[in-house]
């Protein structure tokens, strides 16, 4: 020991405090999705497009286990919170917006690149306004069962469809279609459109469907693997049908929730999204936000 360990021996104790391996696992989870996102960055670079699609699909697959995992294993961190948004920017913002520019979007010149752009920076906008708007107190019940906006990966799932159509021999959208999807599926993410979360906490399968329920995820994996580009086109284009249907669930039950209340009684208006003002105020010192954003 050094004179300053022995002047004070408990310094290096309070500096260097073991950290429970259940607190990295998550994080190592979260950093495994920022290499796939990063590398689906040089490989559309380097023109092979299907395996830069196969990493964000897989950096996707990463991010929907992240934060269960660390739920269950009691892993949440603030650190781990901070890094999911920062690994959601990259790989669900940047890395599609690159991908689509390297791909087709090149040939607009600047106005493909402002298309890119503003679709990594509607990635980052919507990752802000969760963060900011998570802890509403005043948002009703019902409404945790809802995103506001298309959440960035199913964002940049369904961004990439243009790439999809062509690897189905189907033929290459126009660059200026292609840019023009880009811009809608950004301003459905930056959008006060309740979308289905899919990630209500109480969420049980019924013992007789256990099996069956293993089998349908067996197949599918199954069918993503044998055919990729079916797979995701499908899935994209019901996801985009089945948005007016979460938006009238939202509305049905916000409509059950007034009727409900008692007559005279103070009404709960539905939660909406931040405007710049709100986006603008210090943030409370005594907030305590859970661990893991999604």
């Amino acid at each position: 020991m050094t004179p300053y360990d022995f002047k004070y021996p408990d310094t290096r104790r309070r500096r260097f405090r073991p950290i429970p391996v259940r607190m990295l696992v998550p994080n190592v989870i979260t950093l495994l999705a920022i290499c796939a996102g990063l590398t689906s960055i040089r490989l559309s670079i380097e023109g092979r497009m299907s395996l830069a699609v196969y990493a964000i699909v897989f950096a996707a697959a990463l991010d929907g286990i992240d934060g269960r995992i660390a739920r269950m294993i009691k892993g949440q961190s603030k650190f781990g919170a901070e890094l999911d948004s920062l690994a959601d920017f990259v790989n669900f913002g940047v890395a599609p917006g690159l991908m689509l520019y390297f791909w087709q979007l090149h040939e607009l010149g600047n106005a493909g690149w402002i298309a890119a752009m503003v679709f990594a920076i509607s990635g980052g906008l919507r990752l802000a306004r969760f963060n900011a708007t998570m802890d509403d107190p005043n948002k009703p019940a019902f409404a945790a069962n809802f995103f506001t906006g298309v959440p960035a990966p199913a964002g940049a799932i369904t961004v990439l469809l243009p790439i999809y159509v062509a690897f189905l021999d189907l033929g290459r959208w126009p660059a200026a279609m292609t840019a023009a999807y880009t811009l809608l599926i950004a301003f459905l993410m930056v959008s006060r459109l309740p979308v289905f979360s899919g990630k209500t906490k109480r969420m049980r399968v019924p013992p007789e469907l256990v099996l069956p329920a293993f089998v349908a995820v067996i197949v599918f994996i199954a069918l993503l693997i044998a055919y990729p580009w079916h797979v995701l086109s499908i899935g994209t284009v019901l996801y985009l049908l089945a948005l007016p249907l979460g938006y009238k669930s939202y509305r049905d039950q916000a409509r059950a929730m007034e009727a409900s209340a008692p007559s005279g009684g103070e009404v709960t208006s539905p939660p909406s999204a931040p405007t710049l003002a709100n986006l603008s105020e210090p943030p409370n010192d005594d907030d305590d936000r859970p661990g893991r954003l999604h």
